[in-house]
């Protein structure tokens, strides 16, 4: 059994707009000392699928199971959850600045972690191990500065305060939620290298979340690629970076900048808008976006299934199973594919965006 398994994962939330179904049936495993990357754009339910594992989505709606060294998560109390988190399982906000308490030391809310969940330890103990702790993770002169503010702290190094926290009683699992997103390129590529490094040492599993694919090309194992809730591709990195099948995939691998010596390809952007998960499409989400939308995709939805007959390769989509990869070959058994299903599907597109036009103009009249 995996340190965690996750099953079936759904998470809602009601509001006076509706439902908003934001995770639609989540299924992963990650093992210790291996790294989970989860991709997808803003919205995709990426941080709300592991928030909700920590009990940090009130008042949501939330079915199916999580289980961590054979204890279901999603049953827990409150208290149990509250053992477990910091301890056990530990996050990485993507805002440090919000997640450490502006008015409270970083070295004394690093104590506070600690003396937290180890009673027996003394003050003085702990501020040791804030102070080793800050070392680590390669805050220069950390004596001096664990009585720092938050504020007083670069965007990097409140970011390595908070990896420092995440670390200090040496978690089973940590869960970095875009950890580097609002840094520099340099800055980012030092945190990168460092949580990598600490993750050797430690033997720590890790769940990366992030929105681009370049983050975690050297530090996945395996890459989740999620889109309106749900996983639409899963795979081992190098299969999911040369070998990708689902057109979501493909087209975030193709706006990733690329230029090879002196030949610079241009971006090709994924055209429209995600979907609201108010009301989302039926059939396949992804096909008011997809080039390569057949007629069974606006009403029959994919599951997530085997591609390249590879078990350890799953995509959600109707193309057929050997159309995987970037080359000239692969794009022509994709578009022939889609000419073949696409018979009525131009009819029913128009049909939608007519339906479409008179809610608008009934509306404005």
């Amino acid at each position: 059994m995996s340190l965690l398994e996750v099953t079936d994962l759904r998470v809602s939330f009601p509001t006076s707009d509706g439902l908003v179904q934001a995770v639609r049936g989540v299924t992963f495993s990650v093992d210790r000392g291996q790294t989970l990357g989860i991709v997808g754009e803003s919205g995709s339910g990426k941080s709300v699928s592991t928030q909700t594992l920590l009990g940090l989505t009130a008042g949501a709606d939330v079915s199916g199971q999580a289980m961590f060294e054979g204890r279901d998560l999603l049953t827990m109390s409150s208290d149990e959850l509250r053992r477990i988190r910091g301890a056990e399982i530990s996050m990485i906000f993507q805002d440090p600045l919000s997640a450490l308490h502006p008015l409270y030391r970083v070295g004394w809310q690093i104590m506070e972690m600690i003396r937290a969940h180890e009673p027996s330890v003394t003050k003085a103990q702990a501020r040791k191990r804030a102070v080793d702790l800050l070392k680590m993770v390669g805050i220069p002169q950390p004596d001096r500065r664990v009585d720092d503010f938050p504020h007083q702290f670069s965007g990097g190094m409140r970011q390595r305060a908070m990896i420092a926290m995440a670390l200090s009683l040496q978690p089973k699992l940590i869960v970095a939620d875009e950890p580097t997103t609002a840094l520099d390129a340099t800055v980012q590529a030092q945190i990168l290298d460092l949580m990598l490094r600490l993750q050797r040492e430690l033997d720590t599993a890790l769940i990366m979340i992030t929105h681009d694919l370049g983050v975690i090309a050297d530090l996945a194992d395996d890459v989740m690629v999620m889109y309106a809730g749900k996983p639409v591709e899963h795979a081992d990195r190098n299969t999911l970076y040369y070998q990708p099948h689902h057109p979501y995939t493909k087209g975030l691998l193709e706006s990733i900048p690329n230029s090879t010596g002196t030949e610079r390809e241009r971006l090709r952007p994924i055209t429209g808008q995600p979907p609201s998960l108010i009301n989302p499409p039926g059939g396949c989400p992804f096909h008011p976006r997809c080039a390569y939308v057949m007629d069974r995709c606006l009403t029959e939805t994919p599951p997530l299934g085997p591609a390249a007959g590879d078990h350890g390769h799953q995509s959600a989509c109707w193309l057929p199973e050997d159309a995987v990869g970037m080359g000239t070959e692969a794009e022509e058994l994709r578009r022939r594919t889609a000419e073949e299903g696409r018979v009525g599907a131009a009819r029913i597109l128009a049909e939608e965006i007519a339906n479409a036009a008179d809610v608008k103009g009934a509306v404005t009249s």
